[in-house]
């Protein structure tokens, strides 16, 4: 045998294994101009802004290469471990455009992040077809059937990668990532958002356009979760629409889904159309932006509230024409106090006319059922036995067949009282 045969074989194999490594490589890279401009024209007062632009990922199943631009934009003091905020665009702006909003006050409200937290904005308008497959309406009977089941399309792969990515190179607290967005970019949020509570600690959509995405990716009714799919505990959501607003249609059927799902929802309406200036939705329902939702953490217990005693009645199917504001679990509050394996104890309380100014009544108690999620150190499998007290009230029970802690009919007032959870396995 030649004995140079095998380095050649080696070599071979080298630069086999370098070209695949090269074709495979995925890293989006900087740029100093945009369409029409340069970076600079998307400057924002005190903050660093970085554009990149990048390809795909084979295991995201694009049918053809495409070339994608994100936006990243620094916290005005950098710093590791910072929070952060990711933002996806309605059918009518593009990522350049939408991270422009942010300049104005009232224009996108939600598009603004919080000058503490990077916030990263993610286009889907630059490729046919690459929406976030939000203009999910009930009329679109082509899209449905297009985009229907568990499956995540390729832009909702791409759009998790991307987010990943950010969490990465900028040291981001992973505890501590939030996505919103505004119409189509709302439905975006809840489609990817309700699905990934691995990576997102709270979500924020601003009137969403439809929720066949999330219905679909969830596995919502008439669907069933299959047994070979696990979903991870989502992330809080809050969720702000409107009856006289055509894209809203659907939300009884989400509200249900949520509460006999046991996710959680904070749910506002009132006939403020297709909007997003806060201080108008704000004049119709001042409720919308009462919930610290970038004050949730991934690696803390939070509770579910359902079936509340102070829900007001929701406007669709049947009453669209109302022209009442209303609300789903708006007062209900939580502190977590210790998550330990002998025990969990979280207080819970409603707010007060003191903390929270609001023209709706404040009610001074409410009866609800309370379900406990991402729980951190006691794993209940299902059937398994815990035992509560919540005040002078106690009791037991078995958690669900998705392991699901739920202890019903609490009277929760707005003086705080403690709930306090043992796993039976533990005391025994």
């Amino acid at each position: 045998m030649n004995k140079t045969l095998p380095f050649v074989f080696a070599f071979l194999a080298i630069l086999s294994f370098s070209f695949h490594a090269a074709e495979n490589a995925w890293e989006p890279a900087p740029t100093t101009t945009i369409k029409g401009g340069t970076v600079q024209d998307l400057a924002v007062e005190g903050r660093k802004v970085e554009v990149f632009t990048h390809g795909v990922k084979p295991e995201w199943g694009y049918k053809a290469p495409q070339t994608d631009t994100l936006i990243v934009v620094h916290p005005k003091n950098e710093r590791k471990g910072a929070p952060l905020y990711v933002v996806l665009h309605s059918a009518g702006h593009d990522v350049i455009s939408c991270e422009k909003c942010t300049k104005q006050i009232g224009n996108h409200d939600i598009y603004r992040s919080p000058d503490d937290h990077y916030a990263l904005y993610l286009d889907c308008r630059a490729n046919m077809g690459d929406w976030w497959w939000g203009g999910m309406h009930l009329g679109d009977a082509n899209l449905i059937k297009r985009n229907a089941g568990g499956e995540p399309m390729p832009v909702e792969k791409r759009a998790i990668d991307c987010v990943k990515w950010a969490i990465a190179k900028y040291e981001i607290d992973p505890n501590r990532v939030y996505l919103c967005g505004n119409s189509m970019g709302g439905s975006g949020t809840l489609g990817l958002g309700v699905r990934n509570g691995d990576i997102f600690a709270a979500i924020k959509a601003n009137v969403p356009a439809g929720i066949e995405h999330v219905s679909q990716r969830m596995f919502f009714p008439p669907q069933t979760v299959p047994e070979t799919v696990k979903l991870p505990d989502p992330p809080v959501v809050i969720d702000y629409s409107a009856q006289n607003d055509n894209w809203s249609n659907g939300h009884d059927r989400f509200v249900k889904a949520m509460n006999d799902r046991k996710y959680a929802l904070y749910f506002y309406w009132g006939p403020f159309g297709h909007a997003n200036n806060s201080a108008n939705i704000e004049k119709v329902n001042d409720l919308i932006n009462t919930f610290d939702w970038l004050g949730v953490k991934k690696n803390e217990a939070y509770p579910v509230f359902a079936n509340a005693s102070t829900n007001d009645k929701l406007p669709w199917p049947d009453d669209k024409a109302s022209k009442t504001a209303g609300q789903v679990n708006a007062f209900f509050r939580w502190k977590n106090v210790s998550d330990a394996p002998e025990k969990l104890e979280m207080a819970l309380n409603l707010v007060t006319a003191e903390a929270m100014k609001t023209t709706f009544p404040i009610p001074k108690e409410a009866t609800a059922d309370v379900s406990l999620r991402r729980i951190q150190s006691q794993a209940f499998k299902p059937g398994d036995g815990f035992k509560w007290t919540f005040g002078s009230a106690h009791g037991e029970g078995k958690a669900d067949a998705t392991g699901v802690v739920t202890i019903p009919r609490l009277k929760i007032s707005s003086e705080a009282t403690m709930l306090t959870v043992r796993d039976c396995k533990i005391i025994n």
